[in-house]
């Protein structure tokens, strides 16, 4: 159990209680016993003495009675009973002195006082004796402890759901939308569940809304392109044609992208995982990127596998390459891979900002006439997606690109 956890802490100062509370009933107790019998002890002691006096005759019987009054002790006047329990009897305490013997009986439950002088012997009993009350204080302790034990199991049952809230909200911030932390009840946990459920439920809402526009937006957008790529191969003039393919050809591509990144920030992130050859997703990215295959230098194996998402890690790949050629001296990009990175190498000055800066969505470099601002954020969304890790560093007028901690995807 985490130790800061309210959990903890409750069920830390439970146990505290109840071992204090033993404690204090064992004090108690003991305290309470030793009362009890130094009472017993100093009833006796008064009666024994007082019996002794008057048998010694220091005191009259009238004397006597006026000691021992009200201490309920009767005398044991049958012979074989008084056999019997003297025979039988556990001594207690006895004292011996010269004006008598005093001695503390118990038998079958019973106290007794035997008092002897000279030929003498008395037998008491002590008609108000009751054993130690154990039961008592124990059955008092016993509720005490019942008490807090189901104060207990009601305050943990009270503060249970913050344990489920704690979950759910740990998935949302993991991007799973699809949680349900709702109750029955009516104290401020419950209310707080209740509207963290409701502001979930309103964030699906806006989320399906964005989606269903998004896609309809895509979706009317590819009609028209469609449209005017069947009307450019009807003209005649070849330049004009190239010129209007590569128009169209751009705006599918860009439609492809915006796909990509609602996939992603719509929470689903990836989903068709398959192993595939990295060489063929880079030949697949640069045909993507509509550009020459002497602009990028491939230094990596044939058989080197990774478990992506083909269209997404491709979109990312496309979209460093692009950024690479755009804002390099040469319009050169070198493509080589370690045992846990990708690294993409272009010639060029360091980047003004961190990186950072430069993965916010519409963020734009120098050339901003050539950039909507979205290709770096599309590469790190889908880098994140993957659970690795994107970075740059400049070094010997190059600049550096990497995927790391590649080894995850293998």
């Amino acid at each position: 159990m985490n130790r800061n956890s309210i959990f903890y802490s409750i069920t830390f100062i439970f146990i505290i209680s109840i071992a204090s509370i033993i404690l204090a009933f064992m004090f108690l107790m003991d305290y309470d016993k030793q009362n009890y019998t130094e009472k017993l002890n100093n009833k006796y002691t008064i009666i024994a003495r007082a019996t002794l006096f008057h048998l010694n005759n220091f005191i009259t019987k009238k004397e006597l009675e006026n000691q021992v009054e009200g201490y309920n002790m009767k005398g044991i006047n049958n012979k074989k009973d008084k056999e019997k329990i003297i025979k039988n009897a556990q001594v207690l305490q006895k004292i011996v002195n010269k004006i008598g013997t005093s001695s503390i009986l118990y038998y079958e439950k019973q106290n007794y006082l035997l008092i002897e002088h000279d030929n003498t012997v008395l037998l008491l009993k002590d008609n108000d004796y009751q054993p130690y009350r154990y039961h008592t204080i124990r059955s008092i302790f016993a509720l005490i402890l019942l008490i807090i034990i189901t104060a207990y199991i009601l305050t943990i049952r009270k503060i249970k759901p913050l344990r489920k809230l704690k979950r759910e909200m740990n998935k949302f911030a993991q991007g799973d939308l699809q949680i349900y932390c709702a109750t029955d009840g009516e104290d401020e946990i419950s209310q707080v569940a209740n509207s963290f459920q409701n502001a979930v439920d309103q964030i699906n809402k806006l989320n399906k809304s964005r989606q269903l526009f998004l896609r309809n937006i895509m979706h009317e957008l590819k009609t028209p392109i469609t449209k005017g790529r069947i009307s450019v191969e009807m003209i005649d003039n070849n330049k004009q044609k190239q010129r209007l393919i590569s128009v169209f050809e751009k705006l599918e591509l860009l439609i492809n992208e915006f796909a990509s990144i609602e996939q992603i920030t719509s929470g689903e992130g990836v989903k068709n995982v398959k192993p595939y050859r990295l060489s063929d997703i880079i030949d697949e990215a640069i045909d993507l990127a509509m550009i020459s295959d002497d602009q990028v230098t491939i230094d990596i194996d044939k058989n080197y596998i990774v478990h992506v998402d083909f269209r997404l890690f491709t979109t990312a790949i496309k979209n460093i390459i692009d950024n690479g050629i755009k804002h390099s001296i040469d319009k050169q990009v070198s493509i080589k891979t370690t045992d846990d990175e990708i690294i993409f190498i272009s010639q060029g000055n360091p980047l003004k900002y961190d990186l950072s800066h430069y993965t916010e969505p519409f963020t734009q470099g120098e050339i901003t006439h050539k950039s909507f601002g979205l290709g770096l954020y599309i590469v790190s969304s889908i880098i994140s997606a993957h659970k690795l890790e994107f970075k740059y560093e400049h070094r010997s007028s190059q600049n550096y690109f990497s995927f790391n901690k590649i080894s995850r995807l293998f």
